[in-house]
């Protein structure tokens, strides 16, 4: 395990949701997506900020969701890995890792003599990343506590650099994207995923709506990182080329969440969506329970007979880095 860079305070930060700036302390408890605050940010990675040996239950929390994610996000994985073009023996980054997707499925993907590395600022989350990769004898599989947008790794380290759902949260969106060009050799790929608009991911911005009418928060404001800031035509495609890549493509992906009900994706969202949590921070008990009944109540749109399904859209995109005089 690598050492932990040294980040921004927290107090310095206002989040974009206007709820006013959290205490590092606090931002330690967030689990996943506890960076975002509506559609902004408060610290620099998406799963849980650093917690150097604090708060291993959010970690656990989150980790305890992973059937759930891989066959909601699984697809998604895949379709990352096919598009980063990876070989037997290729190494790769995987920038806020979390609990290991895609990285885990990457390191089975370049085989023992490729190398995968997964980064995250919180060292609770990677030990589990590194339970499963022992569990699954991958030998291959490293885990660093990093953040994703201060490396001083070696130019050319990498073959490809992945991000599922996590530079979308960095607050330097398009400087965090420089590190993977310096990063990645001539002919590498970076490939990163995002959800795309708030109208196709209703499972998550109608609790964002209601919580920030509840708790009389003031809309983010425009280019700030969150969960769709990279999700509107075009604009993932234009950060690549922006950043030096070339070859840039990208395709929609619909991943539908599926849960048993409304009331379970409530529970699923209050124990990994911390940034949900964040916003209702201001209001008292009553006032937070209220608004998750609302919440549930909103969200029983999307349940059936058969259980709760709600569209998820997701953009998937890649770049390469050509050859050229310089690596850097």
């Amino acid at each position: 395990m690598g050492g932990c860079p040294t980040l921004q305070p927290l107090t310095d930060r206002q989040p974009a949701c206007g709820a006013g700036p959290i205490s590092k302390a606090e931002a330690t408890e967030l689990p996943h997506f506890g960076t975002v605050c509506g559609a902004g940010v408060v610290r620099v990675q998406r799963n849980f900020p650093i917690s150097q040996g604090r708060n291993p239950n959010a970690a656990a929390a989150w980790y305890r969701w992973t059937p759930t994610l891989q066959a909601w996000l699984g697809p998604v994985t895949d379709a990352m890995l096919e598009m980063a073009r990876l070989q037997p023996g290729d190494r790769v980054l995987d920038l806020a890792a979390g609990a290991g997707e895609p990285s885990l499925s990457a390191a089975a993907t370049v085989g023992p003599t490729g190398h995968v590395l997964a980064t995250d600022i919180s060292s609770n989350i990677l030990e589990f990343a590194a339970q499963t990769a022992r569990e699954r004898g991958l030998t291959n599989f490293e885990t660093r506590v990093m953040d994703g947008e201060n490396s001083d790794m070696a130019d050319a380290s990498f073959d490809a650099v992945i991000s599922r759902l996590g530079l979308i949260y960095f607050p330097d969106r398009k400087g965090a994207l420089r590190a993977p060009h310096r990063l990645l050799t001539r002919g590498g790929r970076v490939v990163l995923a995002s959800f795309s608009t708030p109208d196709q991911n209703r499972f998550f911005s109608i609790p964002i709506s209601i919580i920030r009418r509840r708790a009389g928060l003031a809309p983010p404001a425009p280019g700030l990182p969150g969960p769709f800031s990279l999700g509107a035509p075009g604009v993932m495609e234009d950060m690549l080329r922006g950043a030096g890549f070339n070859d840039v493509t990208s395709q929609v992906m619909h991943t539908p969440l599926r849960l048993a009900s409304a009331a379970e994706c409530v529970h699923f969202e209050r124990e990994s969506f911390g940034a949900l949590q964040q916003m209702l921070a201001g209001l008292p008990g009553a006032d937070q329970d209220a608004a998750w009944n609302e919440i549930e109540h909103e969200l029983g749109a999307f349940q059936t007979d058969n259980g709760f399904a709600a569209g998820a859209e997701l953009i998937v995109g890649a770049g390469t880095k050509s050859p050229g005089p310089s690596d850097g």
